[in-house]
């Protein structure tokens, strides 16, 4: 089972943004997470598309972006041409889910739902046939450093049988609150991805956090 890391860069050092690119470049880390928050959807605004191109530009590794934004269906060509090579967009924030995710596939970018700790992991049975990859959100969306949620454990092992009925090849990412205590139970109950922010850039070695997230 594929076991990926992505580092979440909302947790850098945006001072000196260039060198913790650098560092996940050279680290085993497979994905470099983007979470773009516009202040409607979540109470927090992150970056927009200046700085994703600027982190395109240095990135040796795919950009995983994460859109916590209302009507992401109006932006999704414009996130591709900055650089996102995955796309994922909220079940909360889009009404005309199905139609979001064609657009996605359409613009050669990998499509993903994410899921609030609210909403249920039934809501995605019909799409899933059509997704890359699901992103539970293991804390509530809009601030780094969060405590973990753990009825995300449930909800894991629900989309994992959910993944096997109707759709093998997803991808099942977490992201809140994930570190070297509980990685190795998210992987072993079903996680691909593992979204890690604080617990990479507070670390003294990011680049050997990095590495024991993944040996988990």
């Amino acid at each position: 089972m594929k076991r990926l890391i992505a580092p979440s860069i909302l947790s850098a050092n945006f001072g000196n943004l260039a060198k913790d690119i650098e560092m996940i470049n050279n680290s085993d880390a497979d994905w470099i997470h983007v979470d773009v928050m516009d202040g409607v959807f979540v109470p927090n605004i992150s970056f927009g598309f200046p700085i994703i191109k600027y982190v395109k530009k240095l990135a040796k590794k795919p950009l995983d972006v994460h859109l916590m934004i209302v009507q992401p269906e109006k932006y999704i060509t414009r996130f591709k041409e900055v650089g996102a090579d995955i796309l994922t967009v909220h079940l909360e924030a889009s009404p005309h889910l199905h139609r979001t995710i064609q657009a996605i596939k359409s613009q050669n970018m990998k499509a993903g739902v994410v899921l609030n700790p609210h909403s249920n992991v039934s809501l995605l049975e019909d799409i899933l046939p059509d997704l890359d990859l699901v992103l539970l959100m293991s804390v509530n969306p809009g601030y780094g450093g969060q405590s973990f949620i753990e009825n995300t454990y449930d909800k894991l092992e629900q989309l994992a049988k959910l993944k096997a009925k109707r759709n093998p090849n997803l991808l099942i990412e977490i992201d809140g609150g994930v570190d070297l205590s509980n990685a190795s139970t998210l992987f072993n109950k079903g996680a691909n991805v593992l979204v890690a922010g604080n617990t990479v850039f507070s670390s003294d070695d990011p680049a050997n956090t990095i590495q024991l997230l993944k040996s988990k």
